[in-house]
């Protein structure tokens, strides 16, 4: 599995690439320009009515306070639902390792079973990805198992769960036919059943988003913030110049605090491709099957 290579602090502190800043600045600006509409009708007004349009900074020093508060917790229940799946996708390796293992040391010494084993297994992870993605089996399926079994696989209500049909059939034939001893059945079955649990956990992570209550009110919340901070802003930026310091002030803050709230939008889902951040599925299957394929080279230079 690829690993990420950290670049130092200012090629990750320019870095575009993989930054929240590409899907947060036309936010940014867009405040920019209402701060700049605020500061030229406060201009217009002051001029012939002598009023100036101003807010006390102080209310808003507590309410960045309570924003910044509310906007850690979301991060990290973000980071909490990624960081599940991620242990999930763990469980996910580990299971298919102990069931091939197990199937290859316990189970019938047939070549053909052996086989349809390690590739069934090693095309689940594969299903799985799909499937929380809600994308049909590609190649990485097909080159597993034959175009009949692909073709029922994509066909099937829930493709994980035919997956696993297959593994069961496959174990009940080595018992009623192969001969294979029950207790070891009774094991290799117990690593099939954790695979259904560990895809039944990740679809509740995918099907069960963050509140959009919790979602709305903070977003109703900064938005709230950011118009009306130009106005505390002209209250305290005094001088021939200090009106037209608004908008950039106002952007320096609307983009930390922007870049959190998307940042925890991107965590809710660890599994979709188009998610910064997202779990690197197609590296953990990669390895899945070649860890699964290179058992069963092991144990068929074994026998012959």
């Amino acid at each position: 599995m690829s690993s990420q290579i950290r670049e130092g602090f200012w090629r990750e502190a320019l870095a575009l690439q993989g930054s929240i800043t590409p899907r947060v600045m036309p936010l940014v600006v867009i405040f920019g320009l209402l701060a700049s509409a605020t500061c030229v009708a406060s201009w217009l007004i002051e001029k012939p009515f002598q009023v100036r349009l101003a807010l006390e900074v102080a209310p808003f020093e507590f309410a960045g306070a309570a924003l910044a508060v509310l906007l850690v917790l979301r991060t990290n229940a973000g980071y909490d639902r990624w960081w599940e799946a991620r242990k999930l996708w763990g469980g996910i390796v580990n299971q298919s390792r102990n069931l091939v293992i197990s199937g290859l040391s316990y189970g019938p010494a047939d070549p053909q079973w052996r086989d349809a084993l390690a590739r069934w297994t090693a095309a689940f992870p594969h299903v799985v990805r799909h499937s929380l993605r809600g994308e049909k089996p590609s190649t990485d399926v097909s080159e597993l198992v034959d175009s009949e079994g692909c073709k029922q696989i994509a066909t099937a209500q829930h493709m994980p769960s035919f997956v696993a049909l297959k593994l069961a059939d496959l174990l009940r034939d080595a018992c009623d036919r192969l001969g294979m001893d029950r207790f070891a059945f009774i094991q290799i079955d117990r690593e099939r059943a954790l695979l259904i649990d560990h895809i039944g956990a990740c679809e509740r992570i995918l099907k069960t988003p963050l509140p959009k209550l919790y979602s709305i009110k903070i977003r109703r919340f900064i938005g709230l913030f950011l118009l009306t901070l130009p106005l505390a802003l002209i209250h305290r930026l005094n001088g021939d110049f200090g009106d037209w310091l608004v908008p950039v002030i106002t952007m320096l803050v609307a983009y930390p605090l922007l870049s959190l709230d998307q940042i925890g939008i991107e965590l809710e889902n660890p599994f979709a491709s188009t998610n910064l951040s997202h779990l690197p599925l197609d590296d953990i299957c990669a390895t899945i099957e070649r860890n699964l394929l290179g058992l069963l080279r092991a144990t068929q230079a074994e026998g012959s």
